[in-house]
């Protein structure tokens, strides 16, 4: 199903001018409504408190603020106008340990370079049709870091959710003998 992206405000960051206009042009095809561009983190945060995008689409080396940092300073800011914003990382580093520190900082979606249209779509998509919830613990805000629903752990029960009532007030005993 095609969206209409005339009402969408995207802020594309990168250091290179060519893939700022080749991030825009396709963003443009898409029908995107407007389009602000930044060439590093910290140009990309004034732009953010000043545009409020409804989504950011940056690279991840970037000097002297890079797209991690820039996402953890907006995720975490006080003064942050939407630190629920997604952020759609692009690199050309698509080891699992990239992706899982990407993820940790709070990115929404991962997108290696080179790029098509429909790989940019498909992100789009995504945060469009499966919005992920967002958590905050001590050390980290953003989406949910899992991707899997569903009843694939056979692992030991933890959560009140996992049990029926009937059973949460032995749920209530074996925390209390744990905790004694």
């Amino acid at each position: 199903m095609p969206y209409i992206f005339t009402n969408v405000k995207v802020l594309v960051v990168d250091d290179n001018q060519p893939m700022i206009n080749l991030t825009k042009s396709i963003l443009q095809t898409f029908g995107v409504g407007q389009i602000f561009t930044a060439l590093n983190g910290e140009d990309a945060i004034k732009k953010y408190k000043e545009t409020n995008p409804d989504i950011i689409i940056a690279d991840w080396m970037m000097k002297p603020i890079n797209g991690i940092d820039m996402t953890k300073k907006i995720r975490s800011d006080d003064q942050s106008i939407n630190p629920y914003v997604p952020v759609i990382l692009m690199t050309g580093f698509s080891e699992k340990k990239r992706v899982f520190e990407a993820r940790d900082a709070g990115v929404t979606e991962f997108l290696v370079k080179p790029f098509n249209a429909r790989d940019l779509y498909r992100r789009l998509v995504q945060i469009i049709e499966r919005p992920r919830q967002f958590v905050r613990s001590d050390d980290f805000f953003g989406p949910d870091r899992r991707r899997i629903k569903g009843d694939h752990y056979n692992g030991a029960k933890k959560r009140y959710d996992d049990y029926g009532e009937e059973q949460i007030s032995n749920v209530d005993l074996m925390l209390k003998e744990r905790n004694d």
